[in-house]
């Protein structure tokens, strides 16, 4: 994470205010992709990449917000209504959802810097709203549970970016703690934490195809996988997500759907198994069938949801014979961004050259490879 003393300097000299600073981390998922929301389980932790935020109030009633990242600022008369497709409708929705919450804020600068990698899969988008969702509550005196707020930032990006997430990117960003997994039911918020055994490191191979939630596959992915649950629920009429639907039903009423709607369902439906199996084996410490339901999921993101990339699936070909490797899968909202390698410590290092050589070599890219560790949820930096 960015040196917070550095960053608080920053501020001051481009505002000339002492602010509060906020960090909100990125996360990557174990396991669990595109369950969310479907209303079922996903499993992932905080990483130690971060948003900062660091904010102050003005006496003139706008809102200036400026990132070290873009390097650029810029300056609203208030809060807004209405996006502006630009990367400033991120802490400009968060900030609007808040003012209808009831919340009346005064003017404010607010600062960004992130190491979190854009368009990786990391959820740069949900450490932003997170962080930003902090310091402007930070201006009234205010704060919501852990849950609550991630339900808040989840609705900026859903209702003011236009980006249909689920919960889970915003929920673990809150609600982390440090070295352990997060299993999420994303109905009803419940969650299980499993701690990571300390021999365990947390490889991250970014495989630079850069990825968009608000565009693209992603959104008809979910229609496609929407469209198998209605064709279930016209037969059971009590289901009324994915989460709801068993292997079982899609064996009777599969044929009824479009061919991709069955895949999208079919990995949905087994995804879910997995996931809850993979905290309960990371629960009893068992390794070994931790690392087959990530390469089960990997086969099923890749070939039934059709979320994965030539770039991703080498990723994770290419580590399968690696020292020290338990898992390796494609994490994220997919068509690109980065794969999880779960690796023994004592190898994660040479782990990462390797595969960032063979990566190299065989697709012509040189990737991004980071060792992290599970770290906790969002705070302010004192």
């Amino acid at each position: 994470m960015h040196d917070a003393k550095i960053f608080k300097n920053m501020h001051r000299e481009r505002f000339h205010a002492e602010p509060a600073i906020f960090a909100g981390p990125g996360r990557v998922n174990l396991i669990g992709e595109h369950t969310d929301y479907a209303e079922g389980f996903v499993m992932p932790a905080a990483i130690n990449f971060a948003t900062l935020a660091g904010i102050s109030p003005r006496k003139d009633g706008k809102i200036a917000i400026y990132s070290e990242n873009q390097g650029e600022e810029r300056v609203f008369e208030g809060a807004q209504t209405a996006r502006s497709k630009h990367w400033t409708d991120y802490p400009m929705g968060v900030a609007a959802i808040l003012a209808g919450e009831g919340h009346k804020f005064p003017g404010f600068s607010l600062s960004i810097w992130s190491d979190v990698p854009l368009a990786s899969g990391l959820s740069s988008s949900a450490a932003l709203e997170v962080a930003t969702a902090l310091a402007v509550l930070s201006l009234v005196g205010a704060s919501y549970p852990g849950p609550v707020l991630a339900r808040l930032c989840q609705r900026a990006e859903n209702e003011f970016v236009g980006a249909n997430c689920g919960i889970m990117d915003q929920f673990i960003s809150l609600n982390a703690r440090e070295d352990h997994a997060l299993l999420l039911d994303c109905r009803d918020l419940s969650y299980k934490l499993a701690p990571i055994p300390d021999h365990v490191a947390l490889v991250i191979a970014n495989t630079m195809v850069k990825h968009s939630v608000a565009g693209g596959d992603y959104p008809t992915r979910r229609r496609e996988s929407e469209a198998a649950c209605a064709v279930i629920a016209s037969h059971r009429p009590g289901v009324k997500f994915l989460r709801d639907c068993t292997l079982e039903d899609l064996a009777k009423w599969g044929k009824e759907m479009e061919p991709k709607s069955y895949l999208r369902a079919k990995h949905v439906i087994s995804e879910n198994l997995r996931t809850v199996a993979a905290c309960d084996a990371l629960l009893k410490g068992n390794m070994r069938e931790l690392g087959r339901l990530m390469a089960e999921a990997h086969t099923s993101y890749s070939r039934d949801f059709e979320g994965s990339c030539v770039e991703a699936d080498a990723m994770v070909a290419l580590a399968q014979d690696l020292p020290g490797l338990i898992g390796a899968r494609l994490t994220g909202g997919g068509f690109g961004g980065c794969t999880i390698n779960l690796v023994e410590q004592s190898e994660a290092a040479a782990f990462a050259e390797a595969l960032g050589a063979r990566y190299t070599e065989q697709i012509g890219i040189v990737p991004q490879i980071h060792v992290c560790h599970a770290s906790g949820g969002a705070h302010r930096v004192e």
